[in-house]
C-alpha cells in the first residue's frame, strides 16, 4: 500500500472514483484565540497492489504537540479494496471537519494507520497572524 495523497483542503469530494481536491494547505492563521475554522477536509488517496485486494482497517488519530502528543480524536473504519482488472486499485478517504474549535496556536498531527500499522502523518500548523 502506498499513500499517494494525504493533505488538508478547503473542499474535497469523491464522485464515481474521481477525487476532486480544492485548496490544499497545512497552516491555519487566526488573529485571535480561541477561534473556529469553518470547514476543512482531510483527503487521503491510497494505492493497493493486487495481492492487497481485501478489506483493511484504518484509523486517523489527531494529536496535539503541546499537550504531550495525547490523542484528541480518532476516526476508525474499514476500506474494501476491489480491483477492476488492473494490477493496482485506489481507495479514497475524505472527511469534512466543520466548525473546528481551536484554543491556541501550535501543531496538531494527523496520523494514518492501516491494519494497525502507522502509515503516514501530516501536520496542521495553527498560527497567530
Amino acid at each position: 500500500m502506498k499513500i499517494e495523497i494525504f493533505t488538508f483542503a478547503d473542499f474535497a469530494q469523491e464522485n464515481s472514483g474521481k477525487l476532486t481536491v480544492v485548496g490544499t494547505f497545512d497552516t491555519i492563521v487566526s488573529h485571535s484565540f480561541p477561534c473556529v475554522h469553518p470547514q476543512l477536509s482531510v483527503v487521503i488517496r491510497l494505492r493497493f497492489d493486487m495481492w492487497e485486494f481485501t478489506t483493511h482497517s484504518f484509523k486517523i488519530e489527531t494529536r496535539n504537540l503541546h499537550e504531550e502528543m495525547r490523542p484528541i480524536n480518532t476516526i476508525n473504519g474499514n476500506i474494501d479494496v476491489q480491483g477492476v482488472g488492473n494490477a493496482t486499485a485506489v481507495s479514497h478517504l475524505v472527511f469534512a471537519l466543520s466548525n473546528l474549535h481551536i484554543s491556541s496556536s501550535g501543531m496538531v498531527s494527523f496520523i494514518l494507520s492501516i491494519d494497525d500499522k502507522e502509515s503516514g502523518t501530516i501536520p496542521l500548523y495553527i498560527r497567530k497572524g
